[in-house]
């Protein structure tokens, strides 16, 4: 029997992602064959303008090198948005998420430390409030369901993502992204049974991430999953559709969505 969830926000969150690394906005497939796409700074503020809902900085390079994550433009950037941003790449230890939440971030996503160390969801609850945390959960499909896999794609764990998701939630993480590894750039639609395994374990909100392909796949994620938001990157970086035309699609499809003043 799923949780009950609690009274959230009616309305559905369109969230765009800039993967970041080396100062630029970079894009692949399965999280491989990275390419430079623009400047973070300015890319963000652009979204904003179209109606984004919130941005979020992934550094996907801060683990794996590591090295901590970019918060000089992490705090370039939130001294010119309005909406929303959250900031992720390795954040490991309460030190890590304070500095970035001064560098200007509402939000701050962990990953592969809470993996390592699931007890860090727990303090950072304590220390800053579920609503600052989000758990980065990076999935890809087994037989016997879904792994959770760490350190920007590289390294599976064999740890049940299902069961992982469930966890984080128990622990204080306010917030669940969860990035589709199998789907992840390949533009072929979210993985739907992913998100919904997860809906049924997890009352707190949920973003989707990982195989946007255009504005349908937005809709039918929000209105087959029941979750809260839907997170894209590479169809916007790339031109093939716009901020605008997914909320339109949105609009269209009666989800509510966040009106431009």
């Amino acid at each position: 029997m799923p949780p009950a969830r609690s009274l959230m926000t009616m309305l559905r969150r369109l969230v765009v992602c800039l993967d970041v690394k080396d100062g630029q906005v970079v894009k692949g497939v399965g999280f491989k064959n990275l390419r430079a796409v623009g400047d973070p700074v300015e890319m963000a503020q652009r979204y904003e303008t179209e109606g984004a809902d919130e941005i979020v900085f992934l550094d996907v390079s801060a683990t794996t090198e590591d090295r901590r994550t970019i918060l000089d433009v992490a705090e370039r950037t939130s001294r010119r948005l309005f909406i929303p941003l959250t900031i992720g790449g390795g954040m490991r230890s309460v030190a890590d998420v304070g500095r970035a939440l001064r560098a200007g971030a509402d939000k701050v996503g962990v990953n592969s430390a809470a993996v390592d160390r699931p007890e860090l969801l727990t303090d950072l609850a304590r220390e800053f409030g579920s609503q600052c945390i989000v758990s980065s959960i990076d999935a890809s499909a087994n037989d016997q369901g879904w792994e959770v896999i760490v350190r920007s794609g590289t390294t599976p764990t064999q740890r049940d993502a299902i069961a992982w998701a469930r966890e984080c939630a128990e622990r204080g993480a306010g917030e669940l992204l969860i990035t589709s590894v199998d789907r992840d750039g390949t533009r072929d639609g979210y993985d739907l049974e992913l998100l919904k395994a997860i809906r049924g374990v997890a009352a707190v909100p949920i973003i989707a991430s990982g195989g946007a392909g255009c504005p349908k796949d937005v809709v039918d994620v929000l209105r087959i999953t029941d979750i809260d938001a839907a997170l894209v990157a590479g169809i916007l970086h790339d031109g093939d559709t716009t901020v605008m035309a997914i909320k339109d699609a949105m609009r269209e499809a009666n989800i509510p969505v966040r009106q431009l003043t």
